[in-house]
């Protein structure tokens, strides 16, 4: 792109229009200087997989290439990075490795790639090498998460550069299968990221989780990244300072390691959409691990602090040296300063409220892993075949601003009485707060964590279709699926990967999935685009 007040990105699902943001500034609030320094990250990451490639580099300087190639995908996620200086630092970081390694191994240093190349192709062309190029993103923010507790696989680390490689140079028949193998590979990289959570934090329990915020000092802490969350914890120990999660670190109470600091007091907000309003007012500062960051208000851009791939311009940032460490003591310091609130206060439970909630105490229940559920999967096969459980929904997704994402909460009220409700993803803040019941001691409405842990849903799933000697397909399970970034399009990929047919999605369908490709989604894999929730529900029970 040369035009300097002008972007192309069609990657998320708010994009303007359900088409593309091609203006001055994307939906997101992402800048049109931003995107075209991410667009020249990713071509510049395809010309390091292509030195990569065919260097066939190994040891120590392939290890430095994977963490480049982790680490700029992740930065092109939407709501991530904002900051042009932090963005191009990673551009010079790239082209300094690739120099590096075609120097060394006396090979040819592959130009960057123009990513202008993929967004003026053929509309069908553009679609599946978008898919591809989405979905990697997508894998390598689970992968950047695993390797931050140390945990890495040679083959999800060889396809970022095969797949960064192949968004280029593959042919068009190549694509669909290249974007599904990014599927398989994303199912290798959340069994990974599984592994390393329940080995370094133990394995999720169910857990009431507190919406009181108690009077004093504390940090609010929001994204996905356990490990910071950790490190914030252990340096506040004995400071006279809580800290809260936020959206997606909600499922961090579950885990048993977790549950050793008294000071890690509850959850305050809900998903990343309402922080501008649930952020306004705290007397405390907010630490953002990993996406999903909006634009920082006024009201609280001088409370704010960026760790990891997050950054945006102006913002506090908290790096790491280089043996993984970081000082978390500007935000400890910041959080005693402001002092928090005089007396405690209830935080609302759902979506799209604003403050405090009225009334006593409340709460919110997460932790039901593949560990807990298949803990009891005796109780629940018995439960199928004498006829108490009828079926079984997965709703859950990333969260959004859309107004068609009340679609969510709608058929979740509707599901039948004798039906369970697996959720996971920010997603879950639309209708979590409900009671839904139990049947026969197990709640109808189960949290199984973050987006992140999207492989457990899988493993259940899986698990049940042995138990029964059958499919998944065949399974009374359906999947009713909400969609906003990357993360959630390489979940997809490995859905379709698995063969899992007939997924509903919303609320919109990507827009870069064109007519064409996505009348071969449909075709092959039956996926389907939400509607009314009652009408919904009446096809998938057949009534």
């Amino acid at each position: 792109m040369t035009d300097a007040n002008a972007m192309f990105c069609f990657q998320c699902e708010q994009t303007i229009g359900c088409s593309g943001c091609t203006g001055a500034a994307g939906a997101c609030g992402k800048q049109a200087s931003t995107a075209q320094v991410q667009d020249e990250l990713t071509g510049a990451l395809v010309g390091l997989a292509r030195t990569v490639r065919a260097a066939g580099v190994t040891g120590d300087a392939r290890r430095a290439a994977d963490d480049l190639a982790m680490e700029g995908l992740f930065a092109t996620l939407t709501n991530v990075d904002f900051d042009d200086a932090e963005l191009a630092s990673i551009v010079q970081r790239v082209h300094a490795r690739r120099a590096g390694i075609a120097a060394s191994a006396a090979v040819e240093e592959t130009p960057d790639f123009d990513l202008g190349q993929v967004w003026n192709a053929p509309e069908d062309v553009r679609s599946l090498r978008s898919l591809v190029l989405f979905g990697l993103r997508g894998v390598a923010a689970y992968a950047y998460h695993a390797a931050v507790l140390g945990y890495r696989d040679e083959t999800v680390s060889a396809f970022l550069h095969e797949g960064l490689e192949g968004v280029a140079d593959a042919e068009a028949d190549a694509l669909l299968p290249l974007a599904l193998k990014a599927g398989e590979v994303n199912l290798r990289c959340m069994e990974l990221l599984d592994q390393a959570n329940t080995q370094t934090f133990g394995t999720p329990e169910p857990t009431t989780v507190s919406r009181t915020v108690e009077a004093g000092p504390f940090i609010v802490v929001t994204g996905h990244d356990l490990h910071d969350l950790k490190l914030l914890l252990d340096q506040t120990a004995g400071r006279g300072v809580n800290v809260y999660t936020h959206g997606e670190l909600l499922p961090a109470h579950a885990y048993p390691l977790f549950k050793q600091y008294p000071h890690l007091k509850g959850n305050l907000g809900t998903a990343w959409q309402n922080q501008r309003d649930e952020f306004a007012e705290l007397p405390a500062p907010i630490l953002f691990t990993t996406n999903c960051l909006m634009p920082p208000a006024s009201s609280y851009a001088n409370r704010v602090f960026t760790t990891g791939v997050v950054a945006y311009p102006g913002a506090a940032h908290i790096g790491a040296a280089e043996d993984g460490s970081k000082d978390f003591g500007p935000v400890i310091e910041r959080a005693l300063e402001l002092g928090g609130f005089a007396e405690s206060r209830v935080f609302a439970a759902i979506e799209g409220s604003r403050g405090e909630s009225a009334g006593a105490d409340a709460s919110l229940v997460t932790g039901f892993g593949h560990g807990t559920i298949l803990g009891v999967a005796d109780t629940v096969v018995d439960a199928v075949k004498q006829g108490a459980i009828s079926h079984f929904f997965l709703v859950g997704g990333c969260d959004g601003v859309r107004p068609g994402r009340s679609y969510f909460r709608e058929f979740v009220q509707k599901t039948p009485e004798d039906s369970i409700v697996l959720t996971l993803a920010c997603g879950k803040f639309r209708f979590n707060d409900l009671d839904l019941g139990s049947i026969g001691g197990l709640p109808r409405l189960m949290d199984m964590g973050q987006c992140n842990d999207a492989y457990g849903a899988i493993k259940v799933a899986v698990a049940l279709a042995e138990a029964f000697g059958c499919g998944v397909n065949d399974l009374p399970l359906t999947l009713v699926l909400s969609w906003y970034e990357q993360k959630a399009v390489c979940i997809l990929l490995t859905l379709l990967h698995l063969g899992i047919k007939g997924i509903y999605l919303g609320p919109t369908l990507p827009a870069f999935v064109s007519p064409a490709v996505l009348d071969v989604l449909v075709r092959e894999f039956d996926v389907r685009p939400i509607g009314d929730p009652e009408e919904d529900l009446a096809v998938i029970l057949g009534a």
